[in-house]
């Protein structure tokens, strides 16, 4: 694979990060091959522990493309980690934005100067009990129809397990194995050149979330739940829940009142 300009934040991160993570982690990583040796592209990932974006970016940078992350327009303006934020490439999304897609301006344009973009699509870490991905969001749909780019499936395993979803502290011993399995690209194409209406950008998602789930599938050797754990659908189910259970009282105290 060619060589690829990294630059020298991305390099001084990789001399701070990379020693701790081979010294406290094991690793288990495929499908390296899929990943492009040329041209912009996206990779869509699971995400299932807050140290995760560092075992992956350390996994990706292993392959000598390394990963633009999109975070919160927040941290580049904050002294130090603003300044290594901008100097590695990552890719400000400003949610304040009520344009969906010009929200992703900036990861559009890095994709189309080729470079790759690491997409979680379910946009936080997932809620589901087992671990499995959530329900995604669009916007790595958005960006791969707008640019036709590839979508690269990626699913990861191991760093929940060093931490857990919104655990304090992680837990390093006995050493944990960090599993990354690359799938090749989604096929998106017979979503081009059609109107991105929210049915259309839900249906790619879909197929880009399910392609996800199947490598993590592999990864683990069980088989997913079958319908995708839905944080909204979930909100909603917990509110008629709540109403159901304070109903009864509130009818009771009427009755009492009368």
């Amino acid at each position: 694979m060619p060589r690829r300009r990294i630059g020298f934040w991305y390099r001084f991160a990789a001399v701070l990060c990379k020693p701790p993570l081979v010294v406290l982690i094991k690793r288990d990583w495929r499908g390296m091959e899929h990943i492009p040796a040329a041209g912009g592209f996206i990779t869509a990932v699971n995400h299932n522990s807050h140290i995760d974006p560092f075992a992956y970016a350390h996994y990706q940078y292993n392959t000598g493309r390394v990963p633009r992350f999109l975070a919160k327009s927040g941290l580049f303006r904050k002294g130090f980690v603003g300044a290594a934020m901008r100097g590695t490439g990552q890719i400000p999304v400003y949610r304040e934005s009520t344009d969906a897609l010009s929200a992703f301006r900036a990861a559009i344009d890095a994709v189309e100067r080729g470079e790759c973009v690491a997409f979680y699509p379910e946009g936080t870490l997932t809620r589901d009990p087992a671990g499995w991905p959530m329900t995604g969001k669009t916007g790595a749909a958005r960006v791969a129809l707008q640019t036709k780019c590839p979508v690269i499936p990626v699913a990861q395993w191991g760093a929940n397990e060093v931490l857990p979803p919104y655990a304090r502290k992680p837990d390093f011993f006995p050493r944990k194995t960090h599993r990354v399995l690359a799938g090749p690209p989604v096929d998106l194409t017979r979503f081009y050149d059609r109107e991105m209406t929210p049915d259309l950008l839900k249906e790619a998602t879909e197929v880009i979330m399910a392609a996800i789930t199947a490598l993590l599938e592999d990864i683990r050797g069980e088989r997913a739940p079958q319908a995708a754990y839905d944080p909204r659908r979930e909100r909603i189910e917990q509110r008629r829940k709540t109403r159901s259970q304070t109903q009864p009282r509130t009818e009771q105290e009427e009755g009492r009142s009368k």
